[in-house]
């Protein structure tokens, strides 16, 4: 039975952690194998790390690293950045990740998510979307960190790739990088109405309660934030934390409006 997951989500680049706002203004925070260790201690229930220099300086993954934090982790990896070939995505899996995360290589070229999926099988392959508010009011999937428009619609594409046989789809909203304001709950809701496949939103969360606004609004869906777990207090002192057993159970059965404990939960 599937059920909601508190996903922290580790932005790398020159084998440091970062944290970014808006995509831009990255501000070093660390050594993303502590937080790894950390993660692990806390009982995390899924952790995604991003390489987000990969993909915009065209460059592949660094296979050595990620053997590192798959042998380091002990929780479900979901790994992304630079991404382009099923050759990549079989050799990221044997080294003992669960999930390939594929974006820009995945717009440029949506075929690609069919073929992983057959090589790894479609629990394995995720494609993360990009996303930006624009003036009109319309959302545009955009890439490189979100540097190249796309013209594309995130229900439309979410759409396609479900029917390519994508695992997960990870909505990434840009204008809420590193805001710590809330999730786009209107973006989350148009893609979860569209598709079936699990379902994970990440940028703007800035306190637990953002979490559980997003259970209650879209459902069983994945939670993914940055800031809010290597964050805490007014002036963001580094410091990286995760809620305790106890709270994230009671965080998401309030949520999911259940009276028991919810099933699966730590």
């Amino acid at each position: 039975m599937l059920r909601p997951r508190i996903i922290p989500c580790l932005l790398v680049q020159n084998k440091g952690l970062f944290k970014t706002v808006g995509f831009r203004k990255g501000k070093y925070v660390g050594d993303p194998i502590n937080a790894v260790r950390i993660f692990n201690e806390k009982e995390a229930d899924e952790l995604m790390v991003l390489d987000i220099a990969a993909s915009a300086n065209g460059v592949g993954p660094d296979m050595k690293m990620i053997q590192f934090w798959a042998a380091e982790c002990r929780m479900p990896l979901c790994y992304g950045g630079g991404v382009t070939t099923v050759a990549q995505a079989r050799a990221i899996i044997g080294l003992g990740v669960e999930k390939v995360a594929v974006s820009s290589a995945a717009i440029s070229r949506p075929q690609l998510v069919a073929e992983i999926a057959e090589e790894v099988g479609s629990q394995s392959v995720v494609v993360v979307l990009d996303v930006r508010k624009k003036r009109d009011g319309l959302y545009e999937i955009q890439t490189h960190n979100g540097t190249r428009a796309t013209g594309l619609c995130p229900v439309a594409q979410s759409r396609r790739f479900q029917e390519l046989g994508v695992g997960e789809i990870v909505v990434n909203a840009i204008d809420r990088d590193g805001e710590m304001r809330g999730y786009d709950m209107e973006l989350a809701a148009r893609v979860r109405e569209a598709t079936t496949v699990p379902m994970t939103v990440l940028g703007g969360a800035g306190k637990l309660s953002d979490i559980s606004d997003l259970v209650g609004r879209c459902g069983v869906v994945g939670a993914a934030a940055g800031s809010l777990f290597v964050f805490k207090g007014t002036y963001k002192a580094v410091l990286i934390n995760y809620p305790s057993p106890e709270i994230k159970d009671r965080l998401l059965r309030g949520a999911l409006g259940l009276g028991g404990r919810i099933q699966g939960s730590t």
